[in-house]
């Protein structure tokens, strides 16, 4: 009986052929990642064409184009920036002295209603009024025309409105201050008195 038992329990030998067919099908199991790495790397070769000498004289030739554009813009800004830094240097000393102008021309005004034209007085401040008037020309400086103008909000300022027959509703009625401008830029709007039109009767 006990070798009966034991003889149904033993293992039953496994054939050459059997081993060899378990044996593929691992061999089979096994990823084939070498070969797909591989695969991939030769495919993204391919893709990658290397450019003809033509094709790389043209980038270049493309590069140096946007370079030496990019050289002239700087070139042409940087002259612009120089020539309005030297146009507009004098700007702050013309500024301040404005109102040393209003003051000399008040002074003027006062010594010809008290001394007359006829005065050496008068005409030698005349002369140097008509000097400083030569230098501010000589600097680029003009006087904003404010007189018998329309009232321009862009180079008068309004001190305040009155009516009037005589001057229509908008236009400047009288200066109180003289503006300024240099070149296009303006130093100083005129001060000026605009009329409101005919007074309306009660």
């Amino acid at each position: 009986m006990s070798n009966e038992s034991t003889n149904d329990h033993a293992e039953t030998p496994v054939s050459d052929e059997e081993e060899d067919i378990h044996i593929s099908e691992e061999v089979l199991e096994e990823p084939v990642t070498g070969e797909s790495e591989q695969t991939t790397k030769e495919d993204s070769e391919k893709d990658e064409i290397p450019a003809t000498p033509e094709e790389e004289v043209e980038k270049w030739k493309d590069h140096a184009a946007r370079a030496s554009a990019e050289l002239e813009n700087y070139r042409k800004r940087m002259a612009r920036e120089k020539s309005e830094a030297i146009l507009y240097a004098n700007r702050n000393l013309l500024e301040q002295l404005l109102p040393v102008i209003d003051n000399f021309e008040m002074g003027l005004q006062a010594a010809r209603e008290a001394e007359g034209e006829q005065s050496m007085i008068i005409q030698g401040m005349a002369m140097v009024r008509k000097q400083l008037d030569d230098f501010l020309t000589g600097q680029g400086v003009e006087i904003i025309p404010s007189d018998d103008v329309s009232f321009d909000p862009n180079v008068h300022e309004a001190i305040k409105q009155e009516p009037s027959d005589s001057v229509p509703e908008g236009h400047v009625m009288f200066t109180m201050r003289r503006g300024y401008r240099l070149k296009d830029r303006i130093l100083r709007a005129a001060n000026v008195v605009v009329s409101s039109g005919p007074e309306s009767g009660e």
